[in-house]
């Protein structure tokens, strides 16, 4: 069975449109016209093993936030769709990424049920020209729409990109755990209601 969803979300702010295959090679296609967002993307792709195109327009004048949520919303949308019911996944993942200084755990669990709790402490406003406060509004949209349960906790970490890409890479590693197949439970869906449709 193909888990490949496709979403376009249109607003009076953005327009984006976003593929997603959670079975891929690590392939990105990435132009939200964010450079930094685009990198990140790529970190997602590349060690989530998911295929990921990115697509986006939005209201850059005002500034990128417009943008960057409806790119979290959208993915959020993509992985739930691309997830289904969540038949024989692991469900659960866990994983400490470092990069350099900097070392991130990511816990998360395809719960059905949406909850972020963020602890990234991220020394600098702005990478480049990407305003560092988006990070977080990137996993709130993703984790509401994907209806997910997710917890990051920054355990060291003085440079801004290294803190960020660290969160990224562990979230792809973790992403990867959780909807891999578990070879032991079949077409079993990973909970004891039987659901987990929230």
């Amino acid at each position: 069975m193909q888990r490949i969803a496709t979403v376009h979300r249109q607003t009076g702010e953005t327009q984006v449109q976003v593929t997603l295959n959670l079975d891929g090679q690590g392939e990105c296609q990435a132009a939200t016209g964010i450079p930094f967002l685009d990198h990140m993307l790529h970190q997602l792709a590349a060690h989530g093993l998911l295929d990921v195109t990115v697509q986006a327009e939005g209201d850059y004048e005002i500034d990128d936030h417009h943008t960057n949520e409806d790119v979290g919303i959208a993915l959020g949308q993509a992985l739930a769709k691309a997830l289904g019911d969540k038949q024989g996944i692991h469900r659960f993942g866990h994983i400490v990424a470092p990069l350099d200084e900097a070392l991130v755990q990511v816990t998360l669990d395809c719960s059905g049920r949406p909850h972020l709790s963020y602890g990234l402490n991220i020394p600098t406003q702005r990478v480049g020209t990407y305003d560092t406060q988006l990070v977080r509004e990137f996993f709130v949209a993703l984790v509401n729409h994907s209806a997910m349960t997710l917890h990051i906790h920054q355990q060291a970490g003085i440079n801004s990109h290294h803190i960020i890409e660290a969160t990224f890479k562990a979230f792809a590693r973790a992403l990867r755990q959780a909807v891999d197949y578990d070879p032991r439970r079949g077409a079993q869906i990973p909970s004891s209601k039987g659901s987990l449709c929230g």
